[in-house]
């Protein structure tokens, strides 16, 4: 029987191929959408948990994530710089890092934040050191740039018409190891520097970080320029209660009963604090009829495949049927031509399922993979338990959709098969 089914399978090659290919693709857009979505999830989640608590000016929780965690250029608005001092004196707190947006270079986000957030963000160095001076830079492990380049930073971003920064120019000084973040795509300088680069500093008027206007950078939107910078201006990382605004700190509790207790202290007045895996685990929730979209999408795509699958079968077996005739005519029992057509069928659709998982597979991984490069996000893309039970539906399902022309061909007459 074996051997008859793949002679069949030769000589009607060109059918079987379209039958093959058209359970492989409705698959795979099924697959490909399982295995993306749960890609975005983790890698999303695996980001988010490199940062404990993050405070910023009162506003949208979801922005500051997407501005914070994934470095998505955006305008926030600013909060007073005296909440930086506060946190960096609370015995609750184990460090506090104030950062700042909105220069970049060559596509990359340049954020302004503190040593200790650079040291402690990727767990050390691949090659270099940390910044010491107010002209030095670390730059992310997928950041295409070596140690010494030079960097101009530009207020905003290239496309949007940016205005390059001449009272300084940073060296890379350092490379981080990679963190499956965002922040492998980032230049991280000194917060100091970027307060002086856009007018800032201490020497300001009582009440300037008070400002809430929304801007698009790591202080206000100012262009006051004072002249050439000191690259080599000694870092100062103790703050004061006149820091200039700043749109976001992160800040690192000492335990969790710390983390919970300052989160509700600082949800109150002008700031906002949130644990940002908590924001994107309601976000998720919020995207969850987005998905549920795309998975009807990949259904209805299969059932349209079945359909057309129930045609092309119908089709197949009445061309057959002097072939099914002959072999009832020569003796063949109604249990083996039954045999005979639905297992044919059933290994051309089931040749089909594991093509779709395997092309569903290959193209998360392509489409992770340009997502990773562009956000520098980690995408895992990986079949879970439950995938299992989508191969074992749709495996079920062709055992059924098998058995339809195997009982057609199990009621023909061989007399009336020979006539046709």
């Amino acid at each position: 029987m074996i051997r008859f089914i793949f002679s069949d399978l030769r000589r009607l090659w060109a059918g079987s191929l379209v039958v093959v290919l058209l359970v492989a693709l409705a698959t795979a857009l099924g697959v490909c959408v399982v295995l993306q979505e749960r890609a975005l999830r983790l890698g999303s989640a695996q980001a988010a948990d490199k940062f404990d608590l993050v405070i910023g000016a009162g506003g949208s929780e979801t922005q500051l994530v997407l501005s914070f965690v994934f470095l998505q250029p955006s305008p926030l608005p600013l909060m007073p710089g005296d909440v930086l001092a506060r946190l960096a004196a609370d015995p609750r707190v184990d460090w506090a890092a104030p950062i700042g947006f909105g220069d970049s270079f060559s596509g990359y986000p340049i954020v302004g934040t503190t040593v200790t957030l650079a040291e402690n963000l990727s767990g050390g160095f691949a090659e270099g050191r940390i910044f010491a001076r107010e002209g030095e830079a670390v730059i992310g492990s997928a950041v295409k740039l070596p140690l010494g380049a030079e960097i101009k930073p530009m207020h905003g971003v290239a496309e949007e018409g940016g205005e390059t920064h001449t009272e300084l120019v940073y060296h890379v000084a350092g490379r981080l190891r990679p963190t499956g973040t965002a922040w492998d795509r980032a230049i991280l300088v000194p917060i100091q520097a970027v307060w002086h680069i856009h007018g800032l500093g201490a020497e300001k008027h009582e009440g300037e970080a008070g400002h809430d206007h929304e801007h698009e950078g790591a202080g206000h939107d100012v262009h006051e320029h004072h002249g050439e910078i000191d690259p080599d201006a000694v870092i100062d990382e103790k703050w004061a209660a006149d820091a200039p605004g700043l749109p976001a700190i992160l800040v690192k509790p000492k335990t969790i009963a710390d983390a919970y207790k300052l989160r509700q202290e600082y949800r109150s007045g002008n700031t906002v604090a949130v644990f940002p895996g908590e924001v994107l685990t309601n976000l998720y929730g919020t995207l969850g009829d987005a998905k549920q979209i795309l998975v009807a999408i990949a259904a209805g795509a299969q059932a349209l495949v079945a359909a057309s699958l129930v045609l092309v079968t119908v089709i197949h077996v009445g061309q057959r049927r002097r072939q099914i005739g002959a072999l009832r005519a020569f003796g063949a029992p109604r249990g083996a031509i039954f045999g005979i057509v639905w297992l044919e069928f059933f290994f051309l659709v089931a040749v089909g399922i594991g093509l779709g998982f395997t092309f569903g597979y290959a193209a998360a991984l392509t489409l992770s993979g340009m997502f990773s490069q562009t956000s520098g996000i980690a995408m895992p893309v990986g079949f879970a338990r439950e995938d299992a039970g989508l191969a074992a539906v749709l495996l079920a399902f062709a055992t059924i959709l098998a058995a339809l022309p195997a009982v057609l061909a199990y009621r023909q007459s061989p007399a009336q098969a020979l006539r046709a």
